[in-house]
């Protein structure tokens, strides 16, 4: 199987993520931070470790503002609505996931949050000055996405948080897309919020994430419970990460998210967005001259954080991608990837586009196979 669907999950992952992974399962996994001993502390002590080495990568200073979470739509919804309130304002952009765009909705018809959402160019490119001009004075909240799921590009975060910053608004941003391959620095960056999956660019299992909260910005806790410290008082802890961490943590996968996380320092994240970008520069000059294929992302090592996105004429997307996996062993993802507002960006709603995304392990070898493939169907289609 050649696996182009790492902008859904990656793999294969590093393999000392796998290792230690088993190891923690068969020799320390046991409730962290809720007992005294060895086995207890051994695994609070890998949940630290992973904090660290996570929040390292961000350039997160105080690796205890960083929560835990099962994924990055829980991160995402944790701060959406813990962080807004009836008659507050939200800005967003059109090229968010359905992870940002359905709890900022929820909460618009629910309960009276006031919505704006900025559009982009053709290839969903957003302008940090539109972001501005939607600025109100019960403004709270600007989301964006680093990188669309849908076709790679990559935001003006940087900017956009600049302009949250001067104004003093929450700027949270949804690495979904690029983290582990885009460098996220939440200092230089103004990011006062980052909400990540682990399974993704940051190579680890699935059913992890986590939230970094800036120190200072207050959002509410959705979720109350067991916390193994102040176990005297009935009220949630007020203290990181405890306030937002309840019940028992995923330790194994946060063990595996933590070792995935440090493939990615010793690797190097410029490395790494070095590989995919030229992987992704040979994908899309060898598609750009199928008669049949349309392409919805750039080749640009800036504007792209590792996907092709395209479709062929007089072709359903579902469809291409359906052969690329029974006939050449190809895995794609076709269709709206949870992300219909971006297609409204891209003009492809109604057809939905194909998304063939590269990780650090995938080979030119693979990226040429995939482009004979792509030029077979595209010679099938023409004599049909």
């Amino acid at each position: 199987m050649i696996y182009l669907d790492n902008a859904a999950t990656s793999f294969p992952k590093p393999e000392k993520v796998y290792e230690e992974i088993a190891r923690c399962m068969r020799e320390y996994c046991a409730n962290p931070g809720r007992s005294g001993h060895a086995m207890s502390i051994e695994a609070g002590r890998a949940v630290m470790q992973a904090r660290d080495t996570i929040s390292s990568l961000f350039n997160i200073s105080n690796p205890l503002q960083l929560v835990f979470t099962k994924n990055a739509t829980e991160a995402l919804n944790i701060a959406i609505k813990g962080g807004l309130k009836p008659g507050d304002h939200a800005i967003t952009t059109g090229m968010e996931h359905n992870s940002v765009i359905r709890p900022l909705k929820t909460l618009e018809r629910d309960f009276g949050v006031e919505l704006s959402i900025v559009r982009g160019n053709d290839f969903g490119e957003i302008q940090p000055e539109d972001i501005g001009r939607c600025i109100r004075p019960n403004t709270k909240l600007i989301a964006a996405t680093l990188s669309s799921n849908v076709n790679g590009i990559i935001l003006p975060v940087k900017e956009i948080g600049a302009i949250a910053r001067d104004k003093g608004i929450t700027f949270l941003v949804d690495g979904s897309q690029g983290a582990g391959s885009v460098t996220i620095d939440v200092e230089d960056m103004n990011i006062d919020m980052l909400a990540f999956p682990g399974h993704k660019g940051l190579l680890g299992p699935q059913g992890t994430g986590g939230l970094y909260v800036r120190e200072g910005v207050h959002i509410n806790c959705l979720m109350q419970g067991g916390t193994g410290s102040s176990s005297e008082s009935v009220l949630q802890p007020e203290f990181m990460p405890d306030y937002m961490e309840s019940g028992t943590l995923n330790t194994p996968g946060i063990v595996g998210l933590g070792f995935g996380a440090s493939f990615i320092k010793s690797f190097g994240i410029e490395n790494i967005k070095h590989y995919k970008s030229e992987l992704i520069k040979r994908l899309h000059e060898g598609i750009v001259d199928i008669k049949e294929a349309k392409l919805y992302s750039k080749s640009d090592i800036n504007k792209n954080s590792g996907i092709v996105a395209l479709c062929f004429k007089n072709m359903d997307s579902n469809e291409i991608s359906s052969l690329l996996d029974r006939k050449y062993h190809i895995a794609t993802r076709a269709g709206l990837h949870c992300a219909p507002l971006a297609h409204k960006s891209l003009g492809t709603l109604k057809c939905g586009l194909v998304r063939l995304s590269v990780g650090c392990f995938n080979t030119v070898e693979e990226i040429d196979f995939t482009i004979s493939a792509l030029n077979e169907i595209s010679r099938e289609v023409q004599k049909n």
